[in-house]
């Protein structure tokens, strides 16, 4: 089997899990990375074995001719590299939040579909084996065919210190959107895989944390379009009691018409049909990588379908629906009244 040559743009603190999990993907040979920094550019490519390292984007397409290249640099990049790809006809996987504004966002769509390029957005909460294990058990309808509410808790506890995300990333603490845009656009997302289109949203946003600019408070109530409703407890002030908060990133309750499933702090799932007595859910899970591996998922899912020449679950079509539920949480706090999506 031919491997597929990819490359990489971006060495900030995500991107070592994205080169971790290209390293265990067979049909992949990264041939190179680029980077602003030569230092740090250079240090990825001994680190992982990578072939070359690159301080310029267009010589890194002109010379290594890849079949995709990874984008896992900030959002006001995105159109741009977006651009360039598509202009040197390089299939295309990027990290979220796909664009800064829904403008730019709707931009790369046109750009994308008007192109022989396909582009699927590096959405990995989706891929994290506990959300693909409550999927099946949705589909399979194990707690009856309708859907009652999906609360989804998370309390990461990183954000109450006076220097608060300066060990990992600190440019948090200078973002005017923080909470929903950066974190809450992957809690977007897996409510539209487990609940179905978002009709409507109610958000009250605040800023706990008087060190850092954006918010990092979030209750946000969904309505669903099949009638179901969510709701959105979302604090990174706040800790909670669990090992690993980074592991699953919170909890979840789903209750239908026939019972309920629980996500813990875990990993572990349980189902508790309507009479019965809670029983744990079996199923397997790697602690490896990031939360559960889903890089890795999420990157696979790419190449499978990549070659397959079969749909990416996000692909730019699919994904600006999250874009436009994240524009109207802010619109719907800012106004303090629910909103139609």
């Amino acid at each position: 089997m031919v491997k597929l040559k990819g490359v990489c743009i971006g060495a900030g603190y995500f991107s070592q899990f994205h080169f971790e999990a290209w390293k265990r993907i067979d049909a992949v040979e990264i041939v190179g990375v680029c980077d602003s920094v030569k230092e740090r550019v250079e240090g990825i490519v001994d680190t992982y074995g990578f072939k070359k390292a690159y301080t310029s984007v267009e010589e890194m397409f002109l010379n290594e001719k890849p079949d995709f290249v990874d984008i896992i640099t900030p959002p006001e990049s995105h159109l741009e590299l977006c651009k360039l790809a598509v202009a040197h006809n390089i299939q295309i996987i990027c990290q979220k939040p796909l664009a800064p504004t829904l403008e730019e966002a709707q931009e790369i769509e046109s750009l994308i579909s008007n192109s022989s390029v396909r582009m699927m957005v590096h959405e990995n909460f989706r891929f994290q084996p506990w959300h693909r294990e409550l999927k099946k058990l949705l589909d399979t309808q194990v707690i009856g065919s309708k859907l009652h509410t999906i609360n989804l808790r998370m309390r990461m506890g990183d954000g109450w210190q006076t220097d608060a995300y300066m060990n990992r990333q600190p440019y948090f603490r200078e973002m005017e959107r923080l909470l929903i845009y950066e974190t809450g656009i992957h809690f977007i997302d897996v409510f539209r895989y487990l609940g179905g289109e978002i009709t409507e949203v109610y958000a009250k946003l605040r800023t706990l944390n008087t060190n850092i600019k954006g918010e990092d408070f979030a209750w946000v109530n969904f309505d669903f379009a099949n009638g179901g409703l969510g709701f959105l407890d979302a604090n990174r002030y706040n800790e909670n009691t669990s090992e690993d908060p980074r592991l699953t990133f919170g909890t979840v309750l789903i209750e239908g018409d026939k019972g309920s499933l629980r996500l813990y702090d875990d990993g572990k799932i349980t189902i508790q049909l309507l009479g019965k007595e809670e029983q744990e859910h079996k199923y397997s899970f790697k602690k490896q990588n990031f939360a559960g591996d889903c890089v890795f998922a999420t990157q696979q899912h790419f190449v499978s379908n990549l070659r397959a020449g079969t749909p990416f679950e996000t692909d730019v079509a699919s994904y600006i629906p999250n874009i436009l539920v994240l524009e109207k949480i802010y619109e719907s706090s800012a106004k303090k009244m629910p909103l139609k999506v």
